[in-house]
């Protein structure tokens, strides 16, 4: 019995139901049992599928150590109901089961829920895809030349194509980046980076495109308090007083506000009311659109791929809407720092503080609109690994920030505004000769070393130059450097100087010192007086 890492695609929950569902009838051991006076054979009790199934999934790269005995319950009710088990009298679907032990089957039918396959003639989805920006026509090019470009892109004669590898030059104006260009940016780049940490082919097999609002991104990564925790525009959103006064005495337990009430399980009764306040939530924190893109994530919570899975999940939750995140990321401290918090009593009798946490919130952060068979699992190991890395999961990616902003400069400072000028003027400034790339043709690797060695000797060139005109040098400081130059690159300064070359040969010639009789006297002096 072998498993494996359900990687992150299309279907995934699909996918890993029906993993479970193979190693559970391949492994587990079934006999010949007595009930009720009479024999059944190739059966197991409820309480042993329960014992072997919640082992299975505790080792299970995809479940995770947090599974308890409960959850493998359910799961194996789940299983009684879409006719993965049956009881020994061949019943099921309205069936319950317990941890008890009663006998149940396998049924002979193939219990494997179908996986949908994609249309070869559509692609590996049926979603349309949103054109990226460097799809946009006219962003990235000419205003003037897009009408031209618009009604030859179609009928590009492919022999024509190849032969033209020289840039043609017009004046021409670039158009002013726009409020939506810009959000198109934080958007493309976003999603760019995620697409590459997912290793899938198109994000539309796990996010539809209309759930993703640029401006949600904009506002996780730029309106954030000194904490790193999203401030809110509209404070109707935020989390009510009486709810935040609440989840501080727990966060700072027992350093609470005197002024609150002090009795034998005070602190029970506070952490009900966080919990009934986050389920009275109209949906979960990681909201139903995005279910989907974050069940994906999970195919990299895996201990080798740690710092990958926190990337994953870094730009994933910049997505949620600026209220959504701001309460997932006070419960995940609260949720932290009560785990870490050796001075809180226990919150329940027989379950672990840490324990009590993941499972008591998993619910009201990741679900489906849809019951779904692993809802719970899944929402279990998520919640584990948010809980347990929150401090760098719901921070603000530094480097994808430093890529964004550097790009929308880049692209404000090479635009110019077309109300700027009525009309092209070559003598105006700021209508250049541009040079316009309309294809990008792939070269070998030697004429790729040989453009490199043309532009490095190009850029040789151009310093020389520099050293001949600027007139802030000295002139030793000037001769010094060029005999450095001239050492360091002998062809670039004998191609500027020709003569150079045979200067050079005379100069190497041997000279002959002057007769020693021929220097002059020194000057004497007498010691007399």
């Amino acid at each position: 019995m072998s498993s494996h890492v359900i990687t992150p695609g299309p279907y995934r929950a699909t996918k890993l139901w029906n993993e479970v569902t193979r190693l559970f009838r391949a492994g587990m051991p079934i006999r010949k049992h007595r009930q009720n006076f009479r024999h059944y054979s190739s059966c197991f009790t409820a309480s042993a599928a329960v014992d072997w199934l919640h082992q299975l999934l505790q080792s299970n790269s995809n479940f995770g150590p947090d599974v308890t005995r409960q959850q493998t319950v359910q799961l194996l009710k789940k299983f009684l109901k879409n006719h993965v088990i049956e009881d020994v009298k061949g019943r099921w679907g309205t069936e319950d089961l317990e941890d008890n032990n009663l006998l149940y089957r396998f049924p002979s039918s193939s219990p494997l829920k179908h996986v949908p396959c994609p249309n070869p003639a559509s692609g590996t989805s049926s979603i349309k895809k949103r054109p990226s920006l460097k799809d946009k026509e006219g962003f990235f090019r000419f205003r003037s030349i897009k009408k031209h470009e618009k009604e030859t892109q179609e009928n590009v004669d492919p022999a024509q194509v190849e032969g033209e590898n020289q840039p043609t030059e017009e004046l021409v104006q670039r158009r002013a980046l726009t409020l939506e260009d810009e959000q198109d940016i934080w958007r493309d780049i976003t999603l760019t980076h995620l697409q590459r940490i997912l290793g899938v082919e198109s994000l539309d097999d796990v996010l539809h495109q209309r759930y993703v609002n640029p401006q949600n991104i904009i506002h996780n990564m730029t309106k954030v308090n000194k904490h790193g925790v999203v401030t809110l525009d509209d404070k109707t959103n935020d989390l009510p007083h009486w709810v935040l006064s609440a989840m501080k005495s727990l966060a700072n337990w027992p350093k609470y506000d005197s002024a609150q009430p002090t009795y034998p399980g005070f602190e029970r009764d506070v952490f009900k009311t966080v919990s009934d306040y986050f389920y009275s939530l109209p949906q979960p924190l990681l909201t139903y659109e995005l279910y989907e893109l974050f069940i994906n994530v999970l195919g990299l919570l895996q201990p080798q791929c740690e710092r990958i899975a926190i990337e994953a999940l870094q730009l994933c939750t910049l997505l949620l809407p600026p209220a959504s995140r701001r309460k997932l990321q006070l419960l995940m401290r609260m949720m932290s720092r009560i785990s870490q918090n050796v001075d809180m009593p226990r919150l329940h009798p027989a379950i672990g503080t840490r324990t009590l946490m993941v499972h008591t919130f998993s619910g009201c952060v990741l679900s489906s609109a849809e019951e779904c068979d692993l809802d719970e699992l899944l929402a279990t190991r998520l919640v584990s690994f948010l809980m347990d890395h929150q401090q760098s999961i719901l921070s603000v990616p530094e480097y994808l920030l430093s890529a964004i902003n550097d790009h929308i400069q880049y692209l404000r400072s090479v635009q110019v505004p077309m109300d700027s000028v009525s009309k092209v003027d070559p003598d105006d400034p700021v209508c250049v000769p541009v040079p316009i790339y309309t294809f990008c043709r792939q070269i070998s690797g030697a004429e790729f070393e040989q453009q490199k060695l043309a532009s490095s000797q190009k850029a040789m060139e151009e310093l020389l130059d520099i050293l001949l005109t600027d007139q802030n040098i000295s002139e030793k400081d000037r001769r010094k450097k060029l005999k450095q130059f001239q050492k360091q690159y002998p062809d670039i300064y004998s191609r500027r100087f020709p003569s150079s070359e045979r200067e050079d040969k005379t100069d190497n010639k041997p000279k002959i010192k002057p007769p020693l009789l021929s220097l002059k006297k020194t000057k004497t002096f007498s010691i007399r007086s």
